[in-house]
């Protein structure tokens, strides 16, 4: 794999954009906080929605220091969890753990590299890559794996049939399956049987003009660091400045997704 300092600027994409769909999203995040027991608030929205569309003029990226991803840390999954309600999925009766664990949603895992040559092992979180050219949203025959024109790929859950072709699509194993009728979930991040899910970059935040994520704002409060959010268009950006500092990959840089999500260290 090539070093890359900075990401490749996108293309102009020249399919006609899905207006319908951003809309849609857009009125679906429109909460203001998701309380999940008495007293219990998960995140509180204070800005206002968004009242314009959705567009190009930014591309929302993660750049993530692999130096920094303490071993055993589960921080920013942990708050992903609670942030999208993944920790509100409940193991069917009867059903063997292990087999629950391989079912079960799950939208950031940590993962170990180890290199063959030196014996190295790195840390990292691995979720979606949000990809300028995403096989999922290639193979998918509804449309409902789309990416927006601010570079985050999403699931429209009413036009998923559950094909799971995107997940098969997708060389980062990043997207689950929701096998079993959900009980409890949040407003903001609805979920169904039947639907594929991953990593939105925390759109509803997006949507709200806040200016980071759960699993960014998790890392910080553990004292990490370890993960910038931020708008890869621009140069002055904090995540733009990180890039220009230190070398940074792609994850499967061969297969030129030009990836939203890099990572330095590896």
């Amino acid at each position: 794999m090539k070093e890359h300092h900075e990401p490749t600027e996108p293309a102009d994409d020249s399919r006609p954009a899905d207006s319908g769909r951003r809309a849609f999203m857009g009125v679906a995040v429109g909460v203001t906080a998701a309380v999940v027991a008495p007293g219990v608030v998960l995140h509180s929205v204070t800005a206002a929605h968004r009242s314009e569309a959705v567009t190009g003029d930014v591309r929302w990226g993660l750049l993530i220091d692999t130096a920094k991803c303490a071993d055993g840390c589960s921080a920013c999954v942990d708050a992903c969890d609670r942030e999208n309600g993944l920790d509100l999925q409940s193991k069917p009766v009867g059903a063997e753990q292990a087999h629950w664990d391989d079912q079960k949603a799950v939208w950031i895992r940590k993962v170990k590299l180890r290199d063959n040559q030196t014996g190295r092992v790195t840390n990292l979180p691995l979720m979606c890559q949000h990809c300028e050219h995403p096989p999922c949203v290639d193979v998918c025959p509804t449309g409902a794996s789309f990416k927006r024109a601010d570079g985050i790929v999403m699931v429209d859950r009413h036009t998923c049939i559950g094909c799971r072709y995107c997940m098969m699509a997708c060389p980062y194993k990043a997207r689950s399956f929701i096998h079993e009728v959900m009980e409890d979930q949040l407003t903001r991040v609805p979920r169904g049987k039947g639907c594929v899910e991953s990593c939105n970059l925390c759109v509803h935040r997006r949507d709200f003009g806040e200016d980071s994520t759960a699993c960014v704002d998790a890392c910080r409060e553990a004292g990490h660091e370890a993960i910038v959010f931020g708008d890869l268009k621009d140069p002055e950006s904090t995540i733009r400045l990180r890039l220009a500092e230190m070398a940074s990959r792609q994850i499967r840089e061969d297969l030129s997704l030009n990836t939203g999500v890099r990572y330095s260290g590896i």
